[in-house]
Parts: structure tokens; sequence; C-alpha cells
């Protein structure tokens, strides 16, 4: 997947994107049908879990070196952790404040913290300084999702 074609590339950016609004609603009626947010949440990446097990070992990716895990960053496995964290607030809020505001909200805060990940140049990614376009686009964005999320 890395040698993804740049006609594909934002075309699936997009369909991720899109079915990223699915999840929490369809977290949350998991969540209520089980009555508990924490089996909920392990049913929920449970079929994470296989595919990812599935396309580990079906696909020609090398298996790292130990040199390879002895240099990586000690925060590089704790994305996971994040993503749980998200996945577990959209099953237990989404059905309080609805998919729009839901998703809005997380968009808003993850648009303004990538433009300080980009700034900084966090977590190993080359540095795209802030700007007045950035700002303004970030402004923008922020601006139509409280719309989104107020009203």
């Amino acid at each position: 997947m890395q040698n993804v074609s740049s006609v594909w590339l934002y075309p699936l950016i997009l369909i991720a994107g899109a079915l990223q609004a699915w999840g929490p609603p369809m977290n949350g009626a998991l969540r209520k049908a089980l009555d508990n947010p924490w089996l909920a949440s392990t049913i929920s990446f449970l079929p994470i879990v296989a595919l990812l097990l599935v396309l580990c070992f079906c696909l020609p990716n090398p298996l790292p070196s130990a040199r390879g895990i002895a240099s990586m960053p000690w925060w590089a496995p704790l994305g996971g952790l994040l993503g749980a964290f998200a996945v577990i607030m959209g099953l237990l809020f989404v059905d309080k404040i609805g998919a729009g505001p839901f998703a809005g909200l997380t968009i808003a805060a993850n648009i303004l913290m990538s433009l300080a990940v980009d700034h900084f140049g966090l977590f190993g990614i080359e540095q795209h300084s802030l700007n007045l376009w950035r700002i303004l686009g970030g402004a923008l964005m922020t601006a139509g999702i409280v719309l989104i999320a107020t009203f």
C-alpha cells in the first residue's frame, strides 16, 4: 500500500474520512445494545485486530528486525491507545450530542492539533511551519465545525 498511485491517494483518504463518521454511531449502538462500554470497546476492536493479523501474515511485508524494534521511539506503539480513547469517547457520548456535533468537535480538535504537530515536526514527521494561510484555513474549518456542532 505504500506505493499507492497519487490518483488513488486522495480518494482513499476521503473515503477513510467519510467512513470514520460511521464509527461513533455504530459503536454507540453497540454500547447501547450491550449495556457495557468496555465490552463494546473490546468487541469493536476485535475485527480490527483480526483483519490486521490476516494482513500482517498474508501480505508480503518483512517482519521487523531486532535493530528496528530497538530503534523505535518509546511513544510509537502508543498511537493505538489514542485511537482506543477516541473510540471509547464516541461510544460513550455520540448518542448524547449527535453524530454531527461529535464528529465536528473531534475534527476541530484534530485540525488544531495537526497544525501544532506539523509546526513543531512532532513524532518524526517533516516540519511544516504555521503561516497566515494555514492558520486561516484551520480557523475557517474550525468555524464551520463550530456551526455544525452548535446548530
